[in-house]
């Protein structure tokens, strides 16, 4: 009998992988599998806002495993961990995680006397201006005064490339522990020309003159000194938005320019020149100035418009925090165009899917300490808005049996021509945010009706069994990782047990793909 040349072929393989069999526990004591290096790092970071504690990882804690997995990873692959940290500035468009990533990236080779790479993965991750600094705080606050050449070297090439008149104008000030000024005089960046120049002069106060080429500084200058009661009247003037336009005043510099309240006249004449994200974070203020209907809907088309949903690269959740802080029902629908746009990569899936949202105590934390969404917000939005794609699904929250009413979990009934911003709204007013343990395994038992595949968006911190062997083997489990935590709840990697993660709608491309029987890598 032939062994090999069969006609069925091996099992489609994914790249977050553990091993076989579980060896260590869940935080709540369930089955917990150990994965590699890379796949523990890609699950933590691709969720990992820095800084913040979790449930069950102090912000200590969960940013020295960081610190220590990406400096492991880059003795091991330091090519794959180069591309990772660039994904994840750029794709991912996880800002702090992928700085802290590249110095420690720096780090870990200047340790071990290796040459090479340092000096373009710190440059690679610096997108923004106000990035080159908050890097060097973040070396010398951790790692000291002494910053060696290839992370110099690395912030010199993004300063030279980001530093122009209207960054200076935006991100630098005197609140900042490395100032646009002390970049420069640290790292000693190509050209710069008369700019450069005037930065270090005004850090110093020598008192030059603005050079004639610096126009924006130079209109800017002609704005400040105007006296305060005469700056209203600015919006008077048909040419408002150029002048504001000419100077690089952003909204935020313009409330302080006025030294009061943003009216209407002001916020009409500032949106044409607003960023996509910026328009998106002031709904809330737009209405309560009573912009008019016009201008509103000129917002609206923008912030429908796919291609700007594209280049603006927001996640998911900024179109539900959006949603939630906007009074008006004015923005409502272009907000959910926006969120299907940035949800584009949902597949269509065929066939019954389970999908499992985990709204336990666990997933009942924020993503940052001054923000207002949850862990499981994001579950239930990427839930959600699977259910909706597949042929037919049952989409289910789940918790354990001793809350929801002893039932510890709740289907949810999706409503034909329903949409998922007020999906989303209706899971949180009827009780689907369940809270108290995580029962897995007995979610999956319970609801499993020879389904084609099951999804779940979790934590992974199972409190009972092995979720891994809570359903037949030859069921595709996808499990959707929300928080990075150390142990899986289920084995990953191939045999049908994938493992995914983050907070963007990238990684679901994976399920078609593993579905045709091809094997899916990393997504850089």
């Amino acid at each position: 009998m032939s062994k090999f040349n069969t006609a069925r072929a091996p099992a489609a393989t994914s790249p977050v992988r553990s091993e076989a069999m579980p060896s260590t526990v869940t935080h709540q004591g369930g089955a917990g599998y150990a994965r590699d290096t890379k796949s523990e790092l890609f699950l933590l970071a691709v969720t990992n806002l820095v800084g913040e504690h979790t449930f069950y990882e102090s912000d200590e804690t969960r940013d020295t495993r960081y610190a220590e997995l990406v400096r492991q990873s880059t003795l091991d692959d330091p090519e794959w961990t180069a591309r990772f940290l660039r994904w994840l500035r750029t794709d991912a468009n996880l800002r702090t995680a992928s700085l802290v990533g590249a110095a420690e990236f720096a780090k870990a080779r200047r340790d071990a006397g290796l040459d090479g790479l340092s000096r373009q993965v710190v440059d690679g991750v610096l997108q923004r201006a106000d990035e080159p600094g908050e890097l060097l705080a973040y070396w010398t606050s951790v790692h000291g005064r002494a910053v060696p050449k290839p992370v110099k070297r690395g912030v010199a090439d993004a300063a030279a490339r980001l530093y122009d008149e209207r960054s200076f104008v935006k991100w630098d000030s005197a609140a900042r522990a490395f100032r646009f000024a002390d970049v420069l005089e640290l790292t000693h960046p190509a050209g710069g020309g008369e700019l450069f120049r005037h930065i270090l002069d005004e850090r110093h106060d020598r008192g030059n003159a603005i050079p004639a080429a610096l126009e924006t500084l130079r209109a800017r200058a002609e704005l400040m000194s105007w006296d305060v009661t005469d700056r209203r009247k600015l919006f008077d003037r048909p040419d408002a938005a150029a002048v504001l336009r000419a100077a690089g005043m952003t909204w935020e510099s313009v409330a302080g320019w006025l030294q009061g309240p943003l009216d209407a006249r002001v916020w009409e004449a500032l949106i044409p020149s607003m960023g996509y994200m910026a328009q998106l974070r002031n709904l809330r203020n737009f209405d309560e100035a009573g912009v008019s209907d016009a201008v509103a809907r000129q917002v609206a088309a923008r912030l429908a418009d796919p291609a700007q949903v594209a280049k603006s690269r927001q996640l998911p959740m900024r179109f539900l925090s959006a949603y939630r802080a906007a009074p008006s029902l004015r923005w409502a629908w272009a907000l959910e165009q926006a969120i299907a746009h940035a949800l584009a990569n949902v597949p269509v899936l065929t066939g019954r899917t389970l999908v499992l949202v985990d709204t336990s105590a666990s997933m009942n934390d924020r993503f940052s300490r001054d923000g207002s969404l949850m862990r499981w917000d994001a579950a239930a939005v990427f839930g959600l808005a699977l259910g909706r794609r597949c042929a037919k699904a049952d989409v289910v929250s789940f918790s354990d049996s001793y809350w929801g009413g002893g039932r510890g979990t709740k289907v949810f009934k999706l409503r034909p021509g329903g949409s998922l911003l007020s999906d989303v709204e209706r899971w949180k007013s009827g009780g689907f945010f369940i809270g108290g343990g995580t029962d897995t395994a007995g979610a999956v038992k319970k609801h499993f009706a020879k389904h084609d595949r099951v999804v779940i968006l979790t934590d992974e911190q199972a409190a009972y069994g092995d979720v891994g062997q809570a359903l037949p083997a030859h069921v595709p489990l996808y499990t959707w990782n929300l928080a990075g935590y150390r142990a899986g709840h289920a084995p990953s990697g191939g045999a049908h047990r994938h493992a995914f993660g983050g907070l963007s709608d990238q990684a679901f491309r994976m399920i078609p793909l593993l579905e045709r029987g091809h094997s899916a890598d990393w997504p850089f």
